[in-house]
């Protein structure tokens, strides 16, 4: 596993992929023989983030020291860099050393172009979608401005390999397309370009799944604690919503309630009838002005009815 104190040479030494890297964290070389730290802090990057990517992808190492420390700007520019890298080069680069490669006049072949480019239009509409609605919902969730429904989980759910068009393509090209000596070169180095791309959106698909979506998920939470937060400050200085104080015995409802206790188990635990615990409930909502779980919670907190470091927010 690759550490802040190995020297950036050594990782490239050690694996030249590294290097298509570098430029989606922004890095730039010419960094002579200084250690992963030195070149993450002179050039701006988080080297915790930089190196969990590396060791994940070079080494396959998961288990990271502390999953809290990635650094969700860093990872985002790494992957809107790695998009603009794929779309901008990849693709077109690929696409017209394929069509060099091909026979116009042959039908199989163009047959084969049409298949390249479907498998491109899909990519790039996956891509897309990320840039147009994953992307900037998790730039709102740093800004802490986010509105609507749509979290990180929702892309999650239909996230996942868009390469089985590419495998297809490159089994065809091998099985089934007719070459020449003059074409086989430029054949083959297709082919090597696709099998590149192929383990590369795999490890690309990874990091999504692997980082980059445990990490927003934990953004997330900060920030639905964090609103939580903001809604019992402002309850403390707004009062506790009614003008009625709570009994004693509405209180043990009340910390019932925050507990999760049913009305049936509420009966129980104080030694009433479900009948009492329902009348309870219908006057502590009246005098409140407090009917959802969520409020309940906020009011126990802020009354100290219960300790917050016991509530599941």
């Amino acid at each position: 596993m690759y550490e802040a104190h190995d020297k950036m040479i050594s990782l490239i030494a050690d694996n030249y992929n590294l290097l298509e890297s570098l430029g989606r964290f922004g890095i730039n070389l010419g960094f002579g023989d200084k250690t992963v730290e030195e070149v993450c802090s002179s050039q701006h990057v988080d080297t915790y983030t930089f190196l969990a990517i590396v060791n994940f992808s070079i080494n396959g190492y998961r288990d990271f020291d502390d999953n809290n420390r990635i650094s969700v700007p860093t990872l985002l520019h790494y992957l809107k860099a790695s998009h603009e890298y794929y779309l901008g080069f990849q693709l077109p680069n690929i696409r017209k050393g394929l069509k060099e490669a091909l026979d116009d006049d042959d039908n199989l072949a163009r047959l084969i172009m049409k298949m390249y480019d479907s498998y491109a239009h899909e990519i790039r509409t996956h891509m897309k979608y990320e840039e147009q609605t994953v992307f900037p919902y998790v730039d709102s969730l740093l800004r802490e401005e986010v509105k609507g429904d749509y979290d990180i989980d929702t892309f999650s759910k239909h996230h996942g390999q868009v390469t089985h068009k590419l495998r297809e393509l490159k089994n065809i090209i091998i099985k089934y397309l007719p070459g020449d000596a003059q074409r086989n070169n430029q054949l083959a180095s297709v082919l090597c370009d696709l099998y590149k791309n192929e383990e590369w959106l795999g490890l690309h698909s990874e990091v999504e799944d692997q980082i980059f979506i445990p990490a927003i998920r934990r953004l997330e939470l900060r920030q639905k604690q964090s609103d939580v937060s903001v809604k019992i400050s402002k309850m403390i200085n707004q009062g506790n919503g009614g003008n009625e104080t709570l009994s004693d015995r509405e209180k043990d409802v009340v910390i019932s309630l925050v507990q999760g206790m049913s009305n049936k188990e509420i009966a129980d635990h104080l030694c009433i009838s479900v009948n009492t615990v329902i009348t309870h409930r219908r006057n502590i909502a009246r005098k409140l002005q407090i009917h959802s779980p969520a409020g309940l919670t906020i009011y126990a907190i802020v009354n100290n009815l219960v300790d917050i470091s016991l509530v599941k927010l």
